[in-house]
C-alpha cells in the first residue's frame, strides 16, 4: 500500500516520511535532551544519543498523529501528504524507534531513565485527539515535553536529578506555555467554530493575551530568582534580558507574527542558559 497520497514509490514515500519532520518545533525538544546533559557536567555520548533519539522519535509521532486526526478524523485539514495507511506505518515505525530506545537507556542508564523519558511519548501520542481539547493539556503538552527532555538529559549523564535540572525544566514549562497561548491565539475563529477549547476560546484573545504574558513574565523572573539562590549561574540574568527584548517586541504584533519572534526568541533564550552554564562567564 503507497505510503503517500499523491503518489507511489520509494521517493515519494520518502518525501511524505520527510514532511512530518518540523524543524522549527523539533529541535527545541532535542536541543533541550542535549541541554539537560550538559547541565549534569559530563556527557557520555552512547546514553545522550539514545534520549535525543528517544525524544525525536516521540515529537515525530506527535506531528504524524496530529496530522492523522486532523485529516482522517476530524476532516479539519485541506490536505496530508501521508495516506492513511502511511501515517499508521510511520507512528508503528517511530514508536518502535522510541520503545527500543527506552530499552536501550533501561540498560545504559538504568530505569529512572526510562521513567522519564516514557512520558515524552505518552503525551505525544495523546496531544490529539484526547489532550488538545482541554485548555490546559492543549497549552501544556509541548512545554511538558521540553521540561521532560531536561530532566531526562540530566539523569541518563548523571543517573539522578537534582535542583538544577527541576528548576530549569520548571522556567521552560512556564515560558513555553505562555508561548503556547499565543500560538493558539492564531487559529481562534477556526477552532471556536469547531468548539475546540484552547486558552483564547475558552476566555477570549485579549485575557489569553495577558495570560501568556503573565506566564512569560513569570518564567523570567523564576531565572532571576534561582539566579539569587544560586541555583542557576548569575550570568543567566543574560537569557531573561534576551527574551525579554524579543517578547517586547512581540506585544504589539499579531499572533502569527508574535509566534514566529517568541519561538525563535525561545531558541536565544536557551541559547544564553546554555552559554551561561556551560562557560559560567561570571562565575
Amino acid at each position: 500500500m503507497p505510503i503517500s497520497r499523491r503518489e507511489s514509490g520509494v521517493v515519494p514515500a520518502a518525501r511524505a516520511l520527510a514532511s512530518q519532520v518540523h524543524p522549527v518545533f523539533m529541535l527545541p525538544p532535542v536541543a533541550c535532551s542535549l541541554f539537560g546533559g550538559v547541565l549534569a557536567g559530563a556527557f557520555a555520548p552512547l546514553a545522550g544519543l539514545t534520549h535525543t533519539t528517544a525524544i525525536f522519535a516521540a515529537v515525530y509521532t506527535a506531528h504524524v498523529k496530529d496530522g492523522y486526526v486532523d485529516f482522517y478524523v476530524r476532516d479539519e485539514d485541506d490536505d496530508h501528504p501521508l495516506s492513511e495507511w502511511g501515517c499508521k506505518a510511520a507512528l508503528a515505525g517511530s514508536t518502535a524507534l522510541f520503545f527500543v530506545c527506552l530499552l536501550a537507556l533501561w540498560v545504559v542508564a538504568g530505569v529512572g531513565a526510562a521513567l522519564l523519558t516514557l512520558p515524552t511519548w505518552l503525551v505525544a501520542y495523546h496531544h490529539a485527539p484526547q489532550l488538545d481539547t482541554n485548555p490546559v493539556t492543549a497549552t501544556t503538552g509541548y512545554p511538558l515535553g521540553i521540561a521532560l527532555a531536561i530532566l531526562g538529559g540530566y539523569y541518563v549523564q548523571a543517573g539522578t536529578l537534582t535542583a538544577v535540572p527541576v528548576a530549569f525544566a520548571a522556567v521552560f514549562l512556564v515560558l513555553l506555555s505562555g508561548v503556547k497561548v499565543i500560538d493558539d491565539a492564531q487559529d481562534f475563529d477556526y477552532d471556536r467554530s469547531i468548539q475546540k477549547h484552547t486558552v483564547a476560546v475558552t476566555v477570549g484573545p485579549g485575557r489569553a493575551r495577558i495570560a501568556a504574558y503573565a506566564l512569560m513574565a513569570t518564567a523570567l523572573l523564576l531565572v532571576v530568582a534561582f539566579a539569587t539562590l544560586a541555583v542557576f549561574p548569575p550570568s543567566s540574568v543574560a537569557a531573561v534580558a534576551g527574551f525579554g527584548v524579543v517578547a517586547g517586541v512581540a506585544r504589539r504584533a499579531d499572533p502569527e507574527l508574535a509566534t514566529m519572534l517568541l519561538v525563535r526568541g525561545s531558541y536565544v533564550f536557551l541559547a544564553f542558559l546554555l552559554v551561561a552554564v556551560w562557560f559560567r562567564p561570571l562565575g
